[in-house]
Order: C-alpha cells, then structure tokens, then sequence
C-alpha cells in the first residue's frame, strides 16, 4: 500500500532540478503562511467580527426597546441621534412583511456570523451584504410592521483583514521570486554541463564550456573538461596512427601490384590481384570504421537533398525514393552520408530494389531503407552490428565486404544520439530504420 502512494507521488512530482528545488523552498513558505493565515483568522480576525457584530446587536436591541416604551421617549429624537452618532438610518416600515428572496452568502465569514448573532436575538430577520458596497440593510419583524436599519459594513467586519492578508501575501510572492532567481543561477551551471556532456555524446565540438556556479558544479566541470581533452586527444592520435599505419601498408601493397603485373602467368597474377584488392578492400572499411567517430562540426542540411545527391552517383534506376516531407536537419554531413551510402550498399548489394522513406515525427527524423533480398533472421539482428561479423549462410559468400557496413552505420546513428533497428520489409527482404533527433 505503502509502496503504492510512494510510486503515485513520486510520479506526481516534477522531474526537473529546478521545480523540485523550487518546491522544496515555495512550499514550507507556503504552508508557514496558511498556517499564519488560519491562526490570526480564527483568533483575531472571526473573535473581533463577532464582538463587533454583538455590540451592534446591542444597539439595534436598545432601538427596538425604545420603540417598544412609547410613554417614556421620544422615537424621533432617538433615532436622529443613532442615525447621527453612529451612522445609523432607522425607519419604521408599517405593514410590510420581510423579503421572501435569500441574498445570504454561505461562504462570506461576514454573513454567518452576522446570521449566528441574529438569529440568538430575534425570532424574524432579514439581511442583505451584496446590494450595497459599504451597507447592510437589516430588517426585523416588529409588531405589525418591519423595522429597517441601515448601518456601514465596517461596524461587523475588522478593517485590518485586508492589510494582513496583503502584508501575508506579498512577503511571500517576494520570497519566492527571490528563491526562483536564485535556483536559476544556481542550475544554469549544471544544465550547462548536461548540454555539454550531450554536445560531446554526440561527437560534435563543443566551442566554449566555462565551468561556474558551486564548488561542487565546478568540480564536475573541470572533470568534465579534463575527460573531454583526454577523449579527444586519444581519438585524434588514434586517427594519426591510423592515417600512419595506411600510408605505411598502401605502399607495399602497390609494389605487389607492380611486381605481379611483371609475372607471366595471367592465372596465377589474376588470383593474387584479387587477394589484394581484398587487402586493400579490408583496409580501407577497417579505416573507415575507426574514423567514424573523429569530433566533426555539426552544420544544418536538407536531408532530403543529401538523399538525392547520393541516389544520382548510382547509375541504375533500382533506387526509389519517396519524398514527400522536406526535412532539416542539423548532424555532421559527411558521417550521416556515409551511413546512408553504406545502408543502400548493403540493400542493393543483397537485393534487386531498394525504397527509402522519410518521415518526421514531433522529436524525430525516421529514415527507413527496404530491400527486396534474402532478409535477416531476427536472432541475427544484433549480431550483424558488430565489427567483421557476416551472416554467410543466409546471405551470400560470394558478396564483397568485410562485415563492417551495418557496423560503420550503427556507430554513426548512436553517435548522434538516434537509433538504428532492423525489421522486415513490406518488399520482403530487410527493412533498416535509423531514427535521429529533430
């Protein structure tokens, strides 16, 4: 049960640093002036309305004992003297009954005290709070008539309410401005660094990081920093070694080219140059591979043109392309290329037929790839994302590549924060749906 609450509230609370340190400062705030609030109006507030409603009364009730003692005072001179000191207006209606209509409002603390008072002293009443701004008009059955007074809101209700809860209020909304600013300073640092960390995430170049705010959030900042330099140095003296080791083996592999292209047997010269075209083959997805993540800008682009631009270099017709929504979108240009070229490789090469469909959701960008080939089996779909790895029984031995085309594509897509599935295609073969972030 316990549990159940937990998880509802939990669910219920915001999930951002900000509002829930917000919440943490706004609500005791809040809960420490309703507390206030309740207690000055349940004990000054409703006690002083009711003592001044009861010395009212007590007036009216001495109005009323005079027009009872007819022999001993003189009405008119009475009445004048309430009406002037007191700011009274008394008058005698002569068979007049009260008002049928109820005006009372039941939530007013006005009205049910004055209603609670009224109804300990007279058996037939009548009173309205709503007609009249700054007057109650009060009416009392009296003998075959009724007795109408008038008298100022103020003489029932404590002025000093409306300061009160105006000094309770804006004390406050003027913490809790003050708190909003302050926790804005305080969590730009670390949405700063999440950006950051996400920039970087992404393989795209982060021009200026600065940390600030806490101590804390600075130390998480410079670490942050230090990783980053450290990640980005490895990466570029891997790309060196890299561009070391592929100049060093391209250039025995062209002297076995020209020494084999000296031999004369044609048979045997023909099989060693396709073994080292192979080589060579495999060297070059092997660099393309540990390149893919090199720290590339990230430039804004039409995908749908890129799409294009890369289905004109093929010169066949078997590449049918379905652009309906124009889409941009900010990544790195050459990276997301060669994912796409490498994709349509893999369908054309397997497959007769290849249709690609764009589509853009709220969040996402939706790229899907069919093939009309052989498929994979879906034990098999995230075998063929690892490096070097062919699927030769289902897919043809005879097929060039080295195994690394869906590898190359999937660490590009995961670079970029997106994702990369395989289904089965509506054309029978494989279906290939990389979804990016819009």
């Amino acid at each position: 049960m316990f549990y159940g609450w937990t998880k509802l509230l939990k669910a219920s609370l915001p999930k951002r640093l900000f509002y829930r340190s917000l919440l943490i400062v706004a609500v005791p705030i809040i809960f420490f002036q309703i507390i206030i609030t309740i207690v000055f109006f349940d004990s000054l507030w409703i006690k002083t309305s009711k003592g001044m409603t009861r010395a009212l009364l007590s007036e009216i009730v001495t109005i009323i004992d005079i027009y009872n003692d007819e022999s001993s005072y003189n009405k008119k001179i009475v009445t004048d003297l309430y009406n002037q000191n007191f700011n009274f207006s008394v008058r005698f209606l002569e068979n007049e009954e009260l008002p049928d209509i109820k005006v009372e409002r039941w939530f007013s603390p006005m009205d049910r005290i004055l209603r609670r008072e009224l109804k300990s002293r007279f058996n037939a009443y009548w009173f309205n709070t709503v007609s009249y701004k700054e007057v109650v008009d009060l009416r009392v059955k009296f003998k075959n008539g009724t007795l109408q007074i008038f008298f100022p809101k103020e003489r029932i209700q404590a002025s000093s309410f409306r300061i009160f809860a105006l000094w309770i209020t804006m004390p406050a909304i003027l913490l809790v401005f003050i708190a909003i600013i302050f926790l804005k300073n305080q969590t730009r640092p670390i949405v700063n660094l999440a950006k950051a960390a996400e920039k970087f995430g992404r393989g795209e170049r982060i021009s200026e990081f600065r940390p600030s705010g806490a101590m804390e959030i600075r130390q998480a900042g410079y670490e942050f920093e230090r990783m980053r330099k450290r990640i980005t140095r490895h990466l570029n003296q891997r790309s060196e070694m890299l561009s070391g080791i592929s100049h060093d083996l391209r250039t025995p592999l062209t002297r076995l080219k020209l020494q084999i292209a000296m031999i004369n047997e044609k048979d045997l010269s023909s099989k060693m140059t396709e073994n080292i075209d192979d080589m060579e083959k495999m060297l070059n997805d092997y660099l393309e591979f540990a390149s893919s993540q090199i720290n590339v800008k990230s430039e804004n682009f039409s995908l749908n043109n890129l799409v294009q631009n890369i289905i004109d270099k093929y010169p066949n017709n078997k590449i049918v392309f379905k652009n309906e929504v124009k889409i941009e979108i900010t990544a790195r240009y050459n990276s997301v290329k060669r994912c796409l070229t490498n994709l349509i490789d893999n369908g054309l090469t397997y497959g007769k037929k290849v249709e690609i469909i764009l589509s853009k959701t709220i969040n996402n960008i939706i790229i899907c790839i069919d093939d009309d080939g052989p498929g994979i089996k879906t034990e098999e779909h995230l075998n063929v994302f690892k490096p070097f790895y062919r699927i030769d029984k289902s897919r043809s031995q005879n097929k060039s590549g080295v195994g690394l085309g869906l590898s190359i594509a999937n660490d590009i897509v995961k670079s970029h924060g997106g994702t990369i599935n395989l289904e089965n295609s509506p054309e029978g073969g494989l279906r290939v749906k990389v979804s990016l972030p819009s």
